[in-house]
């Protein structure tokens, strides 16, 4: 069994440093982001783990301070589901940061039941998708002036299922918690590719990331038949550490040995199901996530 699992783990390593950075990683009190923090602060950077929960949040970090030497972490309070949340967070960043180089939009919830944000939005869309669309808007001035800066968001290879439904994106007219998920993580990679063209000249680079198959907390809302699949390929899985592997890589490699709105996965670059190539559906996804959010972003 070793042998075989072995072959889903990516062999990569790198003594990058990270001195003097400053990072935000969302969803970072467990799994792939604590792993991708506790790495991050470990080659020097300051990790910034924008949680939900707060109590979990403080806990994480100071398991990485444990656990890491001289490491530099703070947790502050961010829930994607409640657009409020996410502009006092950024608001709490402008006046404590003053570089921003690395976001990674880790955080997600998969297939649970229909439930809807503070917005009024299907939960998975919303978080997965208009959360990070939101808060990487309005961290952006900050990232521009850090420049070179990097946007990470995290995808899935559920993206292959997805198709973006404009005439129902918030599932009103009806709900199917594996389409939802598939949509919205899609809407992950359509976002990368479309952020990536409008930044790049501006020093800030996009890249959506696959970790994998992998054993964390995402998979708490799934029903008894995912439960039961997932046991039984367990051998297969990635800890948390190897699943934030890729989202490393898209941090610490060098600009020229990456391209900006692309896709990555076992940290390497990777081809995306043709629906997530399609710059006409990333465009008016784009138009019609500002217009949910009753934003202006050129």
């Amino acid at each position: 069994m070793q042998a075989v699992r072995s072959l889903f783990i990516p062999k990569w390593s790198s003594d990058v440093r990270l001195d003097g950075k400053t990072a935000v990683i969302t969803g970072a009190n467990v799994g792939i982001g604590k792993e991708t923090a506790k790495d991050l602060a470990g080659r020097g950077a300051r990790v910034i783990l924008a949680c939900r929960d707060m109590a979990k949040g403080e806990q994480a970090a100071r398991d990485i301070m444990r656990e890491v030497k001289g490491a530099k972490v703070v947790a502050r309070q961010l829930d994607l589901a409640d657009t409020k949340s996410i502009c006092q967070f950024a608001e709490n960043i402008y006046n404590n940061e003053k570089a921003l180089h690395y976001l990674i939009n880790n955080a997600g919830v998969a297939m649970c039941s229909y439930a809807t944000t503070v917005d009024g939005y299907e939960m998975q869309f919303g978080v997965n998708h208009l959360g990070h669309f939101f808060l990487t808007f309005l961290l952006l001035d900050l990232l521009k002036h850090s420049a070179p800066s990097r946007v990470i968001n995290l995808s899935s290879t559920a993206h292959t299922m997805g198709k973006i439904q404009f005439d129902d994106l918030v599932s009103k007219k009806g709900y199917h918690p594996v389409r939802a998920y598939a949509q919205s993580k899609l809407a992950n990679i359509l976002f990368t590719r479309e952020l990536a063209k409008r930044t790049e000249a501006l020093g800030v680079m996009a890249y959506s990331v696959d970790p994998g198959f992998v054993n964390t907390e995402i998979t708490r809302h799934m029903g008894s038949p995912f439960v039961s699949i997932t046991k039984g390929l367990s051998f297969m899985l990635k800890t948390p550490a190897e699943g934030a592997y890729t989202s490393i890589y898209c941090a610490v490699t060098p600009e020229n040995q990456l391209l900006t709105g692309g896709y990555y996965k076992d940290c390497a670059g990777a081809e995306t199901a043709r629906a997530g190539q399609d710059d006409g559906t990333a465009l008016k996804l784009w138009a019609v996530s500002c217009h949910l959010l009753g934003i202006r972003w050129r």
